[in-house]
């Protein structure tokens, strides 16, 4: 039975990949699928940028976490000691985890099941990564109060969470060639606890933009991006996240030095260009390495003799490489994969 509904669920899935869906619209329907088999109290789905493994968009069941929760729960993503962080589950060789089978003493002291699900009268958590081809597009958490989620319905997850990966790519071509442009770059400073203490004109407006989301999802996300500066050990964190509207602006934090205790982090916001989503693309095409590195050099303007050069190959094993690049992409000449993967911001020559 259980085999039966995961072979439905993945033939859905797949349906909803080739109907021209961007992310959130494709998740939404996803959910719908899934509801029938997982019950839940409520489910909150994640796009992912594959190169970052940031959260790039969220959207929710028809229940939604009430909106003083969202900071904490995005905070918790990029904390460095919160057990089955999305991130942390897309590493795994099995990406799908109930957090009742984390040792006692994790589960005890669990950031977002003490400060969110049970304020909220939930007590189980199950959770899933998207991957496909090893790159990880999306996760999802679903959570209830009750019973436990079974090994079903892990199982049924495990089974069509690759699916809905799948599915996810495709959507990610689509919201990155529907992409506009933007107000230009902006500029946010905030203190340690992603709290804004000074904000530009023109953030303001990058503010409303992502507020068309949701309620204050502009300043979840600065906590989010906040929390993993002063994680890093470079002092500096990138996210890419879509815009209501469909388009992707890039949050870039940097860390101040300051002779005083309080860490103060700059955000710096701008739309993303060519340059910060041809890498994703890339793998949302499926290329492999190879494939995604001659294609950079294409990119950057390089003959074939000179590509081979520069990568120890033979020109001929280029040529092999570049034309299963042409047929993934969907493309006949270097022009059209170069105004593929960089529609908005580069000239081939």
């Amino acid at each position: 039975m259980w085999e039966g509904r995961a072979r439905t669920a993945r033939r859905d899935i797949a349906a909803l990949a080739t109907s021209g869906l961007g992310v959130a619209q494709l998740h939404a329907a996803a959910i719908e699928v899934l509801e029938q088999v997982i019950g839940d109290d409520l489910t909150c789905w994640a796009s992912m940028d594959p190169g970052t493994l940031v959260i790039s968009s969220m959207t929710s069941g028809s229940v939604k976490i009430p909106a003083e929760y969202e900071p904490t729960l995005a905070e918790t993503e990029y904390a460095a000691d919160n057990p089955n962080s999305f991130a942390e589950l897309a590493k795994l060789p099995y990406p799908v985890a109930r957090l009742s089978d984390l040792p006692y003493r994790e589960v005890v002291r669990h950031r977002r099941l003490n400060e969110v699900w049970r304020p909220l009268g939930i007590e189980h958590e199950l959770r899933a990564a998207f991957i496909v081809d090893g790159d990880c597009w999306g996760a999802a958490g679903f959570v209830r109060g009750g019973t436990e989620f079974t090994d079903r319905e892990v199982e049924f997850l495990g089974s069509v969470a690759p699916a809905i990966g799948a599915a996810t790519r495709v959507a990610v071509r689509t919201d990155a060639h529907g992409y506009r442009g933007g107000v230009g770059p902006s500029i946010v400073v905030t203190g340690p606890g992603g709290e804004p203490r000074a904000v530009t004109p023109a953030a303001r407006t990058w503010q409303d933009a992502l507020d068309d989301i949701a309620p204050g999802r502009f300043n979840t996300l600065l906590r989010a991006v906040v929390t993993g500066t002063l994680a890093a050990a470079s002092g500096s964190f990138q996210a890419r996240v879509q815009t209501a509207a469909g388009g992707w602006v890039v949050l870039q934090g940097s860390r101040l030095i300051s002779d005083d205790d309080q860490s103060e982090v700059v955000v710096t916001i701008e739309p993303a260009s060519g340059r910060h989503l041809v890498g994703m693309l890339l793998a949302a095409y499926g290329l492999t390495t190879r494939e995604r590195e001659i294609c950079l050099e294409v990119i950057s303007g390089h003959t074939t003799p000179e590509i081979a050069d520069r990568l120890s190959i033979s020109p001929h094993t280029v040529q092999d490489h570049l034309k299963a690049a042409f047929a993934k992409v969907g493309v006949r000449s270097r022009g059209e994969l170069v105004a593929t993967l960089r529609p908005d911001d580069l000239t081939y020559h």
